[in-house]
């Protein structure tokens, strides 16, 4: 069974190199790639160790119609949102792509989430793995 999973991020990349460490760490057999929304966030996920990494608006197309798992936070599904660099191609390929997304509710750039209290960042992360973690264990 090919677990792909996707990690979606943008600015500088801090949450999905983090992302990208936690889930290496905690599972093996998968296969994770990195798309970055720029050039920053992407060094910063390949750094982290993903198995494959590109930039843009067409690696998130491309990899989207692949994964079985996308992981990022929420405004990869909102056109504009992190600053303006998804763009509505973006956003929908992630919100019809065939995969389990898991979005982490990042009360950042004017996405506030309602019902999310202020929780860290770590302990976002570790929930996100820990959802990714009951999705491969079910299939």
């Amino acid at each position: 069974m090919n677990n792909r999973i996707l990690v979606i991020d943008g600015q500088g990349g801090q949450l999905g190199s983090q992302i990208v460490k936690a889930l290496l760490a905690k599972f093996s057999g998968i296969s994770v790639t990195a798309v970055g929304t720029n050039a920053a966030a992407t060094a910063a996920m390949m750094k982290a160790g993903a198995a494959k990494a590109a930039t843009g608006e067409n690696p998130v197309i491309v990899a989207s119609r692949k994964a079985d798992i996308i992981i990022g936070p929420i405004g990869i599904v909102i056109a504009d949102s992190l600053m303006g660099e998804v763009t509505p191609a973006m956003a929908a390929a992630v919100g019809q792509a065939d995969a389990v997304r898991i979005l982490i509710p990042m009360n950042k750039c004017e996405n506030i989430v309602a019902g999310v209290g202020d929780l860290s960042t770590s302990v976002l992360i570790q929930d996100a793995v820990a959802k990714a973690g009951r999705y491969l264990e079910s299939r």
